[in-house]
């Protein structure tokens, strides 16, 4: 079936930034019908605007003044945006003799009751700075990079959603209470070029006025955060539920073979250890996740040989292919199992062969 174009749209985006942990999913996206803006011209030209240029008028990836960024660029206004946030956002560290504050905070102009009366956060670092580095050589300071400073701020004030900036990018962070945080970064030299406009429309979809304020409260950037985590749980659930089906056909196959075998394929083990079989079993689905993982992103390998002969895929792909042709017989063949060992052999040892090189890995998950 052929994907929606707005899916695939933001597929390329998010393919693009590589976010770190989960910040927004696509179905929570689509829900909110928030799309991809594909005229990039006035947006593009609106943000090449709100930059410095050099001396050849070539525009300077870089944001001298975050708050006449915003406004040109996310369309904020002077009453979204407080330039001097209140003490009550500061957070004290007597531990650190430190204290955290926002450079700049955006106003919820109608919080529901108990919540904050703020929907994002604004730290500002020296340019340039490294977001995830420790940078600190006082040994009675806190060592902790600006991310985690800024989390630790988010979480103090109950404020999920922040945005550290260095001069030349702009990293979303959404860090709700009790939850794991996850950020995106928008880097402003990427989206200087042709190329980086669908990361400029994704960032600009995210952070526009009209997406914090003027859509419906459901499909508002808050509600869109929330949401992506929902869906991830669901999405959590349904692996859990399928990992526990191939636990039993994998124990209904061993359970066959054992029979075919009089009891003596297993009987040895189960009168050792029973709970070895058990153990074992969830080992090789552990290793197949692993695998899959691996072969998805192209991390193992991607030679010929390895996809047609090894790989989990490829072996998924000949098994679908014999089970259309004789789907009466398929319990009767059984090399798929043995070319799942050699496999995690070859993962833990190592091998090559012409083109193909597989590393050692080695490892506890793998060792035989």
């Amino acid at each position: 079936m052929a994907k929606n174009p707005e899916e695939l749209a933001h597929q390329e985006w998010l393919g693009y930034v590589q976010p770190l942990g989960l910040v927004v999913s696509i179905p929570a996206l689509l829900d909110a019908r928030a799309h991809i803006n594909r005229n990039f011209g006035p947006e593009h030209r609106a943000f090449l605007e709100a930059l410095p240029r050099d001396k050849r008028g070539e525009p300077i990836p870089e944001i001298t003044n975050f708050p006449t960024f915003a406004k040109a660029v996310f369309g904020w206004t002077d009453s979204d945006l407080c330039c001097e946030p209140p003490a009550s956002l500061e957070v004290v560290l007597p531990e650190y003799d430190e204290t955290l504050r926002p450079t700049y905070a955006l106003r919820e102009f109608q919080p529901k009751e108990g919540a904050s009366e703020w929907i994002i956060l604004i730290q500002e670092i020296p340019r340039g700075a490294i977001f995830d580095e420790v940078t600190t050589t006082d040994s009675r300071a806190w060592h902790a990079s600006a991310e985690t400073r800024f989390e630790r701020l988010l979480r103090q004030n109950r404020v999920p959603i922040g945005l550290l900036v260095n001069g030349t990018q702009i990293r979303l962070v959404y860090a709700p209470e009790k939850e794991l945080s996850g950020h995106i970064t928008f880097n402003l030299a990427d989206m200087v070029k042709v190329a980086g406009r669908p990361i400029l429309a994704a960032m600009n979809m995210l952070l526009c006025s009209e997406r914090l304020y003027s859509v419906a409260e459901n499909e508002r950037l808050p509600a869109i955060l929330a949401n992506s985590r929902k869906y991830q749980n669901v999405v959590s659930t349904k692996l859990a539920e399928q990992v526990l089906q191939a636990l039993y056909e994998l124990l209904r196959g061993f359970q066959a073979a054992d029979d075919r075998a009089k009891r003596e394929l297993l009987r040895e083990v189960l009168s050792r250890d029973p709970d070895n079989v058990y153990h074992g079993l969830l080992t090789v689905l552990l290793r197949l996740v692993f695998v899959l993982f691996a072969e998805d992103r192209g991390l193992l390998s991607t030679d010929p040989l390895y996809v047609k002969h090894y790989s989990i895929s490829g072996l998924y792909e000949r098994l679908r292919e014999d089970n259309g042709r004789y789907a009466d017989l398929m319990d009767q063949r059984y090399g798929a199992w043995a070319q799942l060992l050699v496999l995690f052999r070859l993962i833990y040892s190592g091998g090559s062969h012409a083109a193909m090189r597989i590393p050692a890995r080695e490892g506890y998950l793998f060792d035989p």
